[in-house]
């Protein structure tokens, strides 16, 4: 069966940590796509796709997200593998002012799997530039969330925005697939065995790029 997924990919996990699905209500569905996440990026790893880690540095004033601060810690169930990177943002935009670009191109990425929170603020805007960028962007239908606003569901919000990218006009090609549609390539020969590291949850900054800083290959956690 042909793969869904291009070789030269890259997944970004964006905004996984506490504060944001600790919350009171909690993000629809936090669990499951929580689960969902750690299953896209498991098979990433075994076709030796990249995997990608985005974290929000809140301003001081939110407790929940100020960095260095128990709510800015990625989720302690999210699966980060030692050596993948870890890049900090303070917009919605994954790309603004961050070495994301750069680590990218520098490692022949041209298709992003986008997973994470929250659908209509961080996740979008970060597809949005993306395309802008030239890239082609495959979006995991079941592992994003969002949470309830003064209009309208999380439900509604995240079936909204999945039909709202499958339709957009844009250079860059735009999937919107389920996380049991994604078929990864084979590993290519030369990526060492997947499986071979134990998982661990990272806790605190490690070793995190902050805002602006270089993006090369080097540039990743211990």
């Amino acid at each position: 069966m042909k793969p869904s997924v291009p070789a030269r990919a890259a997944v970004l996990v964006i905004d996984v940590q506490r504060g944001l699905f600790g919350s009171e209500p909690p993000p629809f569905a936090a669990a499951s796509v929580l689960g969902r996440i750690n299953a896209v990026t498991a098979q990433a790893r075994r076709a030796g796709v990249p995997v990608i880690f985005i974290q929000h540095d809140g301003d001081p004033s939110e407790p929940e997200l100020a960095p260095f601060r128990a709510g800015w810690e990625l989720h302690p169930h999210l699966q980060v593998r030692p050596g993948e990177l870890i890049l900090r943002k303070t917009t919605c935009d994954a790309f603004y002012r961050t070495a994301l670009e750069a680590a990218l191109r520098s490692r022949g990425v041209t298709t992003l799997l986008l997973t994470g929170f929250a659908t209509d603020f961080c996740v979008d805007a970060t597809l949005r530039n993306a395309l802008s960028r030239d890239f082609h962007v495959i979006v995991v239908a079941d592992a994003h969330t969002t949470t309830d606003n003064p209009l309208l569901n999380a439900r509604t919000v995240r079936a909204y925005y999945n039909w709202v990218w499958a339709n957009l006009a844009a250079h860059g090609r735009v999937s919107v697939l389920k996380a049991a549609e994604l078929r990864f390539p084979p590993a290519p020969k030369s990526a060492a065995p997947a499986g071979r590291s134990r998982p661990r949850r990272r806790r605190g900054l490690g070793a995190t790029l902050p805002p602006g800083g270089d993006g090369g290959p080097d540039s990743s956690a211990p």
